[in-house]
């Protein structure tokens, strides 16, 4: 038996829909995506580098804009309706896609790593703390900001959600 999400009502004797990552479209989604979202932070990182001991302003950016963005987007999908046809496609196309190809953990955890082996252990430590809490914030506002701007969209037309 298949277990399908509470989100889904389960009709006898139909077939539960393929998860994303077993979905040929979504996995050309996420790849095509990721080539465009890592080309962008590739010319990012290679525009303006960062100095050796210093701050990592791009990757520190790039992940801060990444958050909001993703949260953002997925809260403005949320507020559209449930996640299938193009919401699903645009989630998995542009969220784990562009955007996981657009920000980097590993970037992130190698200059990190790089300021505390060159005697930056403070920064190190600020700028690992900081990607993460202001990550985290970043996202939430992004999200705050769609559900404000779908509360007023829905308000502008006079329907309730």
């Amino acid at each position: 038996r298949t277990v399908t999400p509470a989100s889904t009502p389960e009709v006898p004797g139909s077939i539960p829909p393929r998860p994303p990552y077993r979905d040929v479209r979504f996995v050309a989604l996420v790849f095509f995506g990721g080539c465009v979202g890592t080309a962008i932070r590739a010319w990012l990182e290679a525009t303006w580098p960062a100095p050796a001991g210093q701050w990592p302003w791009t990757t520190f950016l790039i992940n801060l804009s990444g958050s909001f963005i993703l949260g953002f987007l997925y809260a403005a999908l949320a507020a559209t309706g449930p996640d299938r046809g193009w919401r699903k496609a645009t989630r998995v196309g542009v969220g784990t896609g562009v955007l996981g190809g657009y920000t980097t953990y590993s970037s992130f955890a190698v200059e990190t790593v790089a300021l505390a082996a060159s005697a930056h252990t403070f920064r190190a430590l600020a700028y690992a703390l900081g990607s993460v809490v202001l990550g985290i914030g970043c996202a939430s506002v992004g999200a705050l900001l769609a559900r404000r701007c779908s509360d007023r969209a829905y308000a502008d037309t006079g329907e309730a959600h």
